[in-house]
């Protein structure tokens, strides 16, 4: 939706949300990091002025899936009843009236995602914060975790374990340098032999790693952010994911996406199953299933890339990883 078009809607829609004609809307803009469908704005009413952010489906897809914003509503509202840090729905819903398109409206927070580049803010932290920082998303996580799939039940069935290895198989097929990914069959068949019994099943994020902690500029945890691939499932997957990134053996030459990692996965685990407390099963499957994921996912983004349809010059560096990523994958299966 143009920037334009979406500020005309909005205001309409203020000014029923604010029960009042007298509202300004103003500083619409496009959020980075959703391809164009999340965006900010703020609200000028009598003598309160306010920021928000919304989110709407991208265009020209079915709202299913990771495009139905309204699972992401499901899961942010059982977090109310919880202290975990997130943010709260403020208006949402399915009426085409507004936006012609599902929606929903978060308060706009100040701050940042924790960035760990050179020069960024993250990059100054002390050792002692990034060990408390990493303490509060690893408890935020357990107590993600921890909370009854049945207060999210607009989420559906759980994924089956299984089905968790198995979907990726279409996205292997179409990756870009099949030579890359040699040894992901003999991963995945390792994977499906080997997994875990008794792993706990809830609420998963899906996509658990830095770029989705929001934090003040002093390391504390705002808020878990963008639940746009959560679901009901094997929830160490998240574990598994952040751990993934902060792996160096995973990665050619030793950095994430080329960029310097968090914890070390050792501590994340550590902090992670002090928070959650019951006790767990191989956490290495978990770690191994993600890194096979993300080889693959490689993969099929670079051939996206390579063929025009989703140009992104980042792959081609990331790609120098898949290998790395499918040998620590066995290597972690034992």
């Amino acid at each position: 939706m143009e920037l334009t078009e979406l500020e005309r809607r909005l205001g309409p829609f203020c000014e029923a949300m604010y029960e009042t004609a007298h509202v300004r809307v103003f500083d619409v803009h496009k959020m980075p990091g959703h391809a164009g469908f999340s965006y900010g704005f703020s609200v000028e009413a009598g003598d309160r002025t306010e920021g928000w952010f919304i989110r709407i489906p991208p265009p020209n897809v079915n709202w299913r899936g990771t495009a139905d914003v309204l699972r992401q509503v499901a899961v942010l509202n059982a977090l109310d009843a919880t202290d975990v840090p997130h943010c709260s729905v403020r208006w949402s819903g399915s009426d085409l009236t507004w936006f012609g398109c599902p929606y929903f409206v978060v308060p706009k927070l100040e701050g940042d995602v924790l960035r760990l580049g050179k020069d960024e803010w993250g990059s100054a932290l002390s050792d002692e914060a990034l060990l408390d920082l990493g303490r509060q998303a690893m408890s935020a996580l357990a107590r993600i975790h921890k909370v009854d799939p049945g207060e999210a039940a607009y989420l559906g069935e759980p994924v089956p374990f299984a089905a968790d290895v198995e979907r990726w198989d279409r996205f292997y097929e179409r990756a870009a340098d099949p030579d890359a990914l040699a040894r992901a069959p003999e991963c995945r068949e390792r994977l499906l032999d080997t997994i875990p019994e008794g792993a706990p099943v809830g609420i998963f994020h899906g996509d658990f790693q830095t770029a989705n902690l929001f934090c003040s500029l002093e390391a504390d945890l705002l808020a878990v952010i963008d639940w746009e691939l959560t679901g009901i499932g094997a929830t160490l997957n998240d574990v598994g994911w952040i751990c993934t990134f902060s792996d160096p053996q995973a990665w050619a030459g030793g950095r994430a996406l080329g960029r310097p990692m968090f914890l070390d996965p050792d501590t994340l685990v550590s902090l992670y199953t002090e928070a959650y407390g019951d006790p767990l099963p191989d956490l290495r499957w978990f770690r191994a299933l993600a890194a096979y994921k993300f080889a693959i996912i490689t993969g099929f983004n670079l051939g996206l890339h390579r063929r025009g349809k989703r140009p992104d010059p980042s792959w081609e560096q990331t790609a120098l990883s898949q290998t790395p990523l499918i040998d620590r994958a066995l290597e972690l299966l034992g």
